[in-house]
C-alpha cells in the first residue's frame, strides 16, 4: 500500500475559485482502480494551505493515476488558480490498522 501525504498552497482566499477543479480531481481520483482514499482539506489555521492525503493499492495504480487525463487537467489549472508550494511525500506502508 502507498500513502501520499503533503501540502499544496493556494492564494489566501483562493479556495472558492479552486473548489470546482479540486472537486473534479478528487472525484475522478476516487473512482480510479486502486485508489483507497483521496482527499484535500484546507488547514484551519493557515488559509490557503491544502493538506493532501492519498492511499493507493500499489505502484501500478499510482502510475495509472499520474497518466490520467484528470491529473493533466488539474496540473494545467495550477497557474490560473495560483497553486504553488507542492510538497508531497510517498510512503510505502507494510501494514496498517486502527490506533
Amino acid at each position: 500500500m502507498l500513502l501520499i501525504v503533503g501540502t499544496v498552497r493556494l492564494p489566501p482566499g483562493g479556495l472558492e475559485a479552486a473548489r470546482p477543479a479540486m472537486a473534479r480531481m478528487v472525484e475522478a481520483s476516487r473512482a480510479e482502480p486502486g485508489c483507497r482514499a483521496y482527499s484535500y482539506a484546507e488547514d484551519l489555521l493557515d488559509p490557503g494551505l491544502i493538506r493532501v492525503t492519498e492511499v493507493w493499492d500499489d505502484r501500478a495504480s499510482l502510475d495509472a493515476h499520474f497518466a490520467s487525463p484528470h491529473i493533466a487537467e488539474w496540473r494545467a489549472a495550477w497557474a490560473r488558480l495560483g497553486i504553488h508550494g507542492r510538497d508531497l511525500t510517498l510512503h510505502e506502508v507494510a501494514s496498517s490498522g486502527p490506533t
